[in-house]
């Protein structure tokens, strides 16, 4: 699984490099799938079966960087924009309290901002470290408010990728692509999701079970897909 923690790598450096302002159009559309591949290869090297226990308070590990991706999809001009680039600050140093409470003092003032409730409810995922019934109707509130718009439904099956139900975020990102419009910047990034994650869910398939009832001959998994950067809108 040594590729997995390449892919660990990759998100840092485009971390890094989306707060220095360095990527846009093609290099964009490439981080980003580099990070939903680790997110579903991190749901897929986890142990998702487990029991989840949401965590109380303190500090968690540093959120994956959604910065660019939210704004690549709702702009970086919407009302609640200024809130969410306090609570971004917050997330990447695993403060996901004050995260929260900075996106709620958003929403009290714009309560139909569709990026502070994708916001909330991705907030919600860093604060448990899983896909919680608050996340849950999060989206759905999200989704209520545009339901014409793939970023709700996006955000929703990454979060689900990162904790681990690869199947039902894989119906979220084809229910995304099936609204995002033809030569939006951002239509490639949602092509690439469902690739990837189609892939990663290929790949657990074919991991023989603890007991399974006929041996059947090995395969070596098939590597990670290059994601393959598309033309500048």
């Amino acid at each position: 699984m040594g590729w997995i923690w390449l892919f660990v790598l990759l998100i840092a450096t485009a971390g890094g490099l989306s707060l220095a302002g360095k990527l846009r159009g093609a290099a964009l559309q490439v981080s980003l799938a580099a990070l939903m591949l680790g997110a579903a290869g991190y749901a897929y090297q986890g142990r998702p079966g487990l029991p989840g226990a949401p965590r109380e308070g303190g500090l968690s590990r540093p959120a994956l960087p959604l910065t660019e991706a939210r704004q690549a999809m709702l702009g970086n001009f919407t009302a609640g924009e200024r809130y969410l680039i306090i609570a971004d600050s917050y997330a990447r140093r695993g403060n996901t309290d004050e995260e929260l409470g900075a996106i709620r003092a958003g929403l009290k003032a714009y309560p139909r901002d569709l990026a502070l409730n994708i916001g909330l409810a991705n907030a919600l995922v860093d604060h448990a470290q899983m896909v919680t019934p608050a996340a849950e109707l999060a989206f759905e509130r999200a989704q209520q408010l545009a339901p014409q718009h793939p970023a709700p439904l996006f955000f929703h099956g990454l979060a689900l990728a990162r904790s681990g139900d690869l199947e039902r975020g894989l119906v979220q990102f084809r229910a995304a692509l099936a609204l995002a419009p033809p030569g939006t910047s951002y239509r490639p990034m949602i092509e690439q999701g469902v690739l990837l994650l189609g892939n990663s869910i290929t790949e657990q398939q074919m991991v023989p079970n603890q007991a399974p009832r006929q041996a059947a001959p090995s395969a070596a998994p098939p590597p990670p897909p290059q994601a393959q950067p598309s033309p500048r809108p």
